[in-house]
């Protein structure tokens, strides 16, 4: 593990952020080992050594190398394939041949590696904590910069899931026993849920003890209100009870459906109750500077003390009672326009707020300000995001309409081009 460790260190002192990399020794059930801290395994993952932690790439395989080392050292069991840390599963990517990774001896698959530890308390019913670790690498499909290659360190994006998880392993690891523990760091997500498809296709557990799934992706950015988005509070019927009582730190935005675009969906279309926690997104979001001096690292903190005292609160229960949502993507319109906004999918009052505006776009060109709420676009009185959706999907490249925001009280109103 020295290697790894050394590599940590080099990394943080280039950053400038952190002073020392051993911060403490603590004793577990199997081994003595070195304490990290959340902040380090976040600047490690994403610092520019990584590479973006594009999956198939050599610079994904030293993240979950490391990984491997971290659940290690916590003292997690392995639970991949053949008693070992990793779950290894290949595709060929739908996109442009010429894009794909290929290997020396030409083949253009790509491997990607799940990453998973088990704390194994001999229980009836099993927890799976999981967050995906891969990342955009040096952009291409799924950037939103558009100046060329340059590194996607993904800091909130996935890393800061990641690093709440290995804190949870930890403090899971000696306390509540009443359930087994898997710890699920998944590939390919960023690709289309592949690592977390197929696990759940080929488990490496008993998926009938399988109790529910948590999903920790992009929680590294909590703000000031301190809301908390929680998505799949519908797949179980305790769920809002528990979410409830086990929070006193937090603003919930509560979402009730199953499916989103994150890995819980892959165990929510196996009949597993699961929940997806989210901070929203922000300017950064699958762009180069996406970096982890500019995450909450106290958010993340309560985070991960939220999701102990929810578990805890289900430690001595009989398994969770399944139940199906209605997928809201389904409703979602199709569009042949964008205005060229980043919508706040947290805000809960009337509008579409607006979390950031691409230069060179149509909502840039017409003034549209980060901050202003949506409450009118063309004839349609926008009220909340599907609101704005629909009214967005009725125009077509080269109309011109007239958008309406409220602005510091007033309202403002403008012609967008499309």
């Amino acid at each position: 593990m020295m290697h790894i460790l050394n590599e940590i260190k080099a990394a943080l002192s280039k950053l400038l952020f952190l002073s020392v990399i051993f911060t403490g020794m603590l004793s577990c059930k199997t081994e003595e080992t070195i304490r990290v801290s959340l902040a380090e395994d976040i600047a490690f993952l994403a610092s520019d050594s990584m590479q973006g932690r594009k999956t198939g790439t050599p610079f994904e395989r030293k993240a979950a190398e490391y990984l491997k080392e971290r659940m290690e050292g916590i003292g997690l069991r392995p639970k991949g394939d053949r008693d070992t840390y990793f779950q290894t599963f290949t595709f060929k990517p739908k996109m442009d041949p010429h894009e794909q990774i290929r290997f020396a001896d030409g083949d253009s698959t790509i491997t990607g590696i799940n990453v998973i530890g088990l704390v194994d308390n001999k229980a009836g019913k099993t927890v799976v904590i999981g967050a995906h670790y891969d990342h955009l690498g040096m952009g291409g499909e799924g950037s939103l910069y558009g100046e060329g290659e340059a590194v996607h360190n993904g800091a909130d994006d996935n890393a800061s899931g990641v690093g709440v998880l290995l804190q949870l392993a930890r403090s899971l690891r000696d306390t509540l026993t009443g359930s087994n523990y898997v710890f699920i760091a998944f590939s390919g997500e960023e690709m289309g849920l592949l690592g977390s498809n197929y696990f759940t296709k080929n488990p490496t557990i008993d998926m009938r003890k399988v109790n529910y799934m948590l999903n920790l992706d992009m929680v590294g950015r909590l703000r000031k209100n301190r809301t908390l988005s929680i998505s799949g509070t519908g797949t179980a019927p305790i769920w809002p009870k528990v979410l409830q009582t086990s929070n006193s730190n937090f603003n919930l935005v509560l979402n009730e459906s199953g499916v989103g675009p994150s890995d819980h969906t892959s165990f929510y279309l196996n009949h597993i109750p699961a929940l997806h926690f989210f901070t929203g997104q922000h300017e950064d979001y699958h762009k180069p500077s996406d970096d982890f001096d500019k995450l909450n690292y106290k958010g993340m903190k309560m985070i991960e003390e939220f999701i102990f005292n929810i578990v805890a609160a289900l430690d001595t229960d009989e398994k969770l009672v399944f139940q199906s949502t209605k997928n809201e993507s389904e409703n979602v319109p199709s569009f042949k326009v964008a205005l060229g906004v980043m919508p706040d999918y947290l805000f809960e009052g009337k509008g579409m707020r607006i979390d950031g505006v691409t230069q060179g776009k149509p909502g840039a060109k017409a003034g549209l300000l980060k901050g202003d709420i949506v409450v009118q676009l063309g004839d349609s009185t926008i009220v909340d995001m599907m609101s704005y959706m629909r009214a967005l999907s009725s125009f077509e490249e080269g109309d011109s309409t007239t958008v309406v925001v409220e602005r510091r009280g007033k309202r403002v109103k403008a012609v967008v081009a499309f």
